[in-house]
């Protein structure tokens, strides 16, 4: 046979491979070689760091040509694939950029990101304690540090950490199921289990009934109040009508700050709902609540503020904002399970969330035999993947948050969050000043400000009175739904040419009684940067906006 030198090519490339890899023996060579593409890609990120609130230039993207992708033949070096990666960036949001205002997506810690890259270097998988250590107490840890931060008994409550805030609400909604139909993790959901929240809660509850395989029809949406808050008379008539039918309820949904307005949901009247129903109709179990919190659950660090001696100096404004939110949020912790986001208003990277149940043991009603899983749990005592809808779960994410909560504690959350209000509330302040505009959710507490603007000349507060009035002002609703898209796409064009501010917009806010959606502008204050310089600057890029519009 003729020699071949495949063996002599293969050694001389793993060479290069392992270079690739963080050694697991110390290594200054390699470490030093981790720690130079890091400050590598970092330099440049921060080159395309050109004032604006994103990074580099907004190039057009080309997923037609993106698709003519091919696996590479060849390996190629470390230094050119780092910045291949940045490049990627190019465009990106600088979500901490005072003039990014779109939506409600933060810059993380550096503490978070740094959580985030230990648990990428070290991969601690949380499906079972084998494989993540102490990161699986870490877990643990987080779970009890939210459970007596929004009122719950540590001892009895758990949790565990899940994709985004869909999961949560996933896994709120599978627990009900649990306890609407028992055994239907094995039988399957055999007759028609109803899912109630309100109509201005996230959409993510058609995901959530659609993939657990309720199906969509068996989603009930109930009025809101004009704060955004779920109705509690609707919600009373429509569980009545669904116990008298003998159909069963798997879960209330109440939302803790919806995405559009931050409306808040009245937890503690939707608990004595429940118990007063079932005590009325003898129900043989108990409908679920499950409070999606994901974006309002820190304000919970309020719930023992002392707002009359309001030892952090806030505003007026800010502090009756804050007081209001926390006479809601002090109910919070009747709920049967939370959602909480940290990539949300916890600042870390995404995805960072935790789903968090009163009753641990509610745990146990989504929990498979151990047997089913031979190659796992020879040793060790936490076995997460038991009851986890995902198998392989990142210790990062844990890691980020944990960081978070350590680094921040109540005080820094107070901060950041009486910060974001306080210029919210300036902006309010400011738009309310004027006559071409009006704040649509002036009863919310919170960081966004949904704002609808009016041509010069225009009474704006009297118009939006009359075009949500009644269906003959329909015309002129549609007239104002079609001005504000209007400014917005102008909006987008100041950003495209440097000039801009990076805000977002609603396309249904409410949905009029008629049928009828109201289009906002939405200004969602996050970044800890933003100030009042930031605020001059929107009303300009309005007020240019409207010139040309």
């Amino acid at each position: 046979m003729p020699h071949v030198e495949a063996n002599e090519t293969y050694e001389k490339l793993l060479s290069r491979v392992r270079a690739a890899f963080p050694t697991p023996v110390v290594d200054t060579i390699s470490e030093g070689r981790l720690i130079q593409f890091a400050v590598q890609a970092l330099n440049r990120l921060s080159h395309f760091k050109n004032g604006h609130p994103h990074l580099g230039s907004l190039l057009p993207l080309e997923y037609s040509s993106a698709c003519t992708a091919r696996f590479p033949e060849r390996m190629s070096c470390s230094e050119a694939v780092t910045d291949s990666m940045a490049d990627y960036f190019q465009g990106h949001v600088i979500w901490g950029h005072p003039h990014t205002q779109q939506q409600v997506i933060p810059p993380p810690t550096i503490v978070s990101i740094l959580g985030q890259m230990c648990g990428a270097i070290c991969n601690p998988n949380l499906l079972w304690d084998a494989y993540s250590h102490r990161v699986a107490q870490a877990e643990v840890e987080l779970a009890g540090m939210c459970a007596a931060l929004v009122g719950y008994d540590g001892a009895l409550a758990g949790g565990t950490s899940t994709f985004g805030g869909t999961g949560t609400e996933l896994y709120g909604v599978k627990i009900g199921i649990e306890k609407a139909q028992p055994d239907a993790f094995k039988k399957g959901v055999r007759t028609d289990l109803k899912v109630i929240a309100s109509d201005v809660s996230h959409y993510c509850r058609s995901n959530v009934v659609g993939w657990l395989g309720l199906g969509t029809d068996c989603l009930v949406t109930v009025g809101s109040e004009s704060d955004n808050s779920i109705n509690l008379a609707d919600l009373e008539a429509t569980l009545r009508s669904i116990i008298r039918k003998d159909e069963r309820i798997a879960c209330i949904i109440v939302t803790m700050g919806t995405t559009d307005a931050f409306g808040l949901d009245n937890v503690e009247g939707v608990i004595r709902l429940r118990e007063r129903l079932v005590e009325e109709f003898a129900l043989p179990y108990r409908p679920h609540v499950h409070a999606d919190a994901v974006i309002g659950w820190p304000w919970a660090v309020f719930n023992d503020y002392d707002f009359l001696a309001n030892p952090l100096g806030f505003g007026s404004r800010t502090l009756r904002s804050l007081s209001e939110a926390c006479k809601v949020f002090r109910g919070l912790c009747l709920a049967d399970s939370i959602g909480i986001d940290f990539h949300k208003t916890g600042y870390t990277p995404i995805a960072s969330s935790l789903f968090l149940c009163k009753n641990r043991a509610d745990l146990s009603l989504i929990s498979r035999d151990p047997a089913l899983m031979p190659y796992l749990f020879q040793f060790g005592t936490h076995r997460p993947a038991t009851y986890t809808l995902e198998t392989s779960r990142s210790g990062g994410p844990v890691l980020a948050a944990l960081a978070n909560l350590k680094l921040l504690g109540k005080e820094g959350y107070r901060v950041i969050l009486g910060h974001i209000v306080t210029m919210a509330e300036v902006l309010r302040e400011r738009l309310e000043s004027t006559t071409h505009a009006c704040v649509v959710n002036s009863s919310n507490h919170g960081m966004v400000t949904l704002f609808r603007l009016y041509p010069r000349g225009v009474n704006a507060k009297q118009a939006y009175s009359e075009e949500t009035s009644g269906p003959e002002n329909t015309e002129q609703l549609e007239a104002h739904n079609a001005y504000n898209r209007r400014i917005f796409e102008i909006l987008r064009r100041q950003l495209q040419q440097g000039n801009g501010m990076n805000l977002g917009m609603t396309d249904q806010y409410r949905r009029l009684s008629w049928d009828k959606p109201i289009v906002a502008l939405k200004s969602f204050i996050m970044s800890p940067f933003a100030d009042e310089s930031a605020i001059d600057f929107l009303l300009a890029c309005l007020d240019r906006a409207q010139a040309e519009a």
